[in-house]
């Protein structure tokens, strides 16, 4: 079948909005496996609540993210690829004195100076199951609109440009070999309007109205390194500006394509829906993550859904039943019967009745050499903390780790996810295959806690833990009470564990060191003796009640 008459076909079910001139998009031809596989679930939310979160994902908790691509390449934190295009900001000044004018040097020529010569995926894998990661997840591509895989429908790839690597191939390989399940972070359904700044041009000084790359074609190619692909292909640019767009923070408010956005053709949606299955069919993710609002490109298109759909059903024809998990961001009520939510930096205040997850990083999203160079990075300690408390709410924790353009993480680094792995070893028990008991917790953080922000952006808002927060998780009938600091008096008083709450306990066992502990329950609670040493990591204590 044509490609032609394909996307002709699919895109008659997409909802368009607006007037934008059509990408170009490559003729191929199309096997079976590229439309929606055959199943239960259809592309609309009444079929997806039938979906189940797997038990291997409400079990595993934890999980690592390598939120690694050429923007990670200058060292100089996130969103480079549209900051470097922002005139008078840190990234634009950054850029004109590493590499030259944007309008001679784009971020395309970033891409090509990625070579990740020093990459190891394997030994990175290792570290990371080493610190107790269940589930591992790549990006595949981010809003700057590079695919990290083996792409079919996308020239701009890292096969063919950058270290000409099949990043997620190799991720892929190195995740099953350590027990971990695999996922993949998908971005790139923003580039329509994330990249216009690459539209723009200076407004003052010698290179004043002289546009930028992001105006270039195929043709401007002739002779440089870049000759036979289109920079448009790339940039997504070949369009009219959205509203505002001068405003360099529109972007935000208008993430769920509102707002006076540039709606993206329907040739844009139908490419980003063929590049997402091609993904999902030649990698076979245990996880989706989707950087959007809902699903990507929601409400302009139904390309999230047909995804979605598809996905599911592949997991019931290769596995009998529905083994994958999506996550996506503000989701409603019933949308989060249909998937996985995300929090972005951030947490609920709540025990949520479905499975949800908090994605973080130890620093900025992409790497970014000043934080190493002032050793301001999260501790283990605030990402322990994080962990516990997510857990004690029916959550996942999802923690990247910034890795250089070169494939490596820092000194710093290391020491921060060696120090995890150090504390799960101990504890790792009161945080797997647990559930959330009757109450997440209790402490003075509690009633500080802040509220959710958009996708989430509360973390580090409340008050800080002390020993006198605790949190609970439960694994048949053992309690898990985790002290988030070591009691200055040697004595801690849990006032949720009276008799009436919590049964006649037996036993109270210090995990991180094995000692038996000596409590007395009545109905204020049950009051408990601590040891007169501290054991190492002591910030989270974690005590086993039965």
């Amino acid at each position: 079948m044509k490609r032609r008459s394909v996307i002709k076909k699919l895109s008659g079910i997409v909802p368009f909005i607006g007037m934008a001139q059509p990408l170009q998009v490559k003729a191929t031809n199309l096997s079976q496996k590229d439309s929606i596989g055959k199943g239960p679930f259809k592309p609309n939310w009444e079929s997806l609540q039938q979906y189940k979160v797997p038990s291997w994902y409400t079990d595993a908790k934890f999980g690592i993210w390598a939120h690694w691509g050429p923007q990670c390449q200058p060292e100089a934190g996130d969103w480079y690829a549209r900051e470097m295009y922002m005139e008078g900001t840190h990234k634009y000044k950054f850029h004109l004195e590493k590499y030259g004018h944007p309008s001679k040097f784009g971020f395309k020529d970033v891409i090509h100076e990625w070579k990740a010569e020093n990459w190891d995926p394997e030994a990175l894998m290792k570290l990371y199951k080493q610190a107790g990661a269940q589930y591992f997840v790549a990006l595949a591509n981010h809003h700057d609109n590079l695919d990290l895989y083996k792409s079919k429908y996308q020239s701009w790839n890292s096969l063919k440009v950058g270290p000409k690597r099949d990043i997620i191939g190799e991720w892929e390989k190195a995740a099953r070999k350590a027990g971990l399940y695999f996922g993949v972070s998908v971005h790139a359904a923003h580039a329509w309007s994330w990249f216009e700044t690459a539209q723009r041009s200076d407004t003052f000084g010698p290179y004043k109205g002289i546009p930028y790359d992001g105006k270039l074609s195929v043709k401007d190619g002739k002779g440089k390194w870049w000759q036979g692909l289109d920079p448009q292909e790339l940039y997504s640019q070949n369009h009219p500006l959205s509203v505002n767009s001068l405003d360099n923070g529109q972007i935000h408010k208008q993430w769920n394509w509102g707002n006076g956005v540039s709606v993206p053709s329907k040739a844009y949606c139908e490419k980003f829906f063929l590049r997402t299955i091609d993904l999902i069919d030649n990698y076979s993710p245990d996880l989706v993550y989707f950087d959007d609002t809902v699903l990507p490109l929601w409400p302009i298109s139904d390309a999230g859904l047909r995804i979605a759909a598809h996905l599911y059903n592949k997991s019931i024809h290769e596995k009998g039943s529905v083994q994958t998990v999506i996550n996506g961001k503000i989701l409603d009520e019933k949308q989060r019967q249909c998937m996985v939510w995300d929090i972005e930096r951030g947490q609920s205040n709540t025990i949520e009745p479905f499975s949800w997850q908090t994605d973080t990083c130890i620093g900025g999203w992409h790497y970014d050499r000043s934080l190493y160079e002032r050793h301001g990075y999260k501790s283990a300690r605030t990402v322990i903390h994080t962990l516990i408390d997510v857990v004690s709410k029916n959550g996942n924790l999802l923690l990247s780790i910034p890795i250089r353009g070169d494939g490596t993480i820092d000194s710093d680094e290391r020491a921060i996810v060696e120090e995890i792995g150090q504390w799960m070893q101990k504890n790792s028990e009161s945080i797997y295959q647990t559930k959330p008991w009757k109450i997440f917790g209790e402490g003075p953080a509690m009633d500080k806690a802040a509220p959710l922000n958009a996708q989430g952006f509360n973390e580090g808002k409340g008050k800080p833990f002390t020993s006198e927060d605790v949190r609970f998780a439960i694994k048949g009938d053992i309690l898990y009470a985790t002290l988030l600091g070591w009691p200055q008096t040697g004595k801690v008083s849990i006032k949720s564990l009276t008799p009436s709450a919590f049964r006649q306990i037996q036993k109270i066992t210090l995990i991180g060191t094995g000692e038996e502990l000596v409590f007395e329950q009545n109905q204020d609670g049950t009051h408990i003796t601590f040891p007169e040493s501290k054991p190492d990591l002591s910030y989270a204590n974690v005590l086993k009640i039965s």
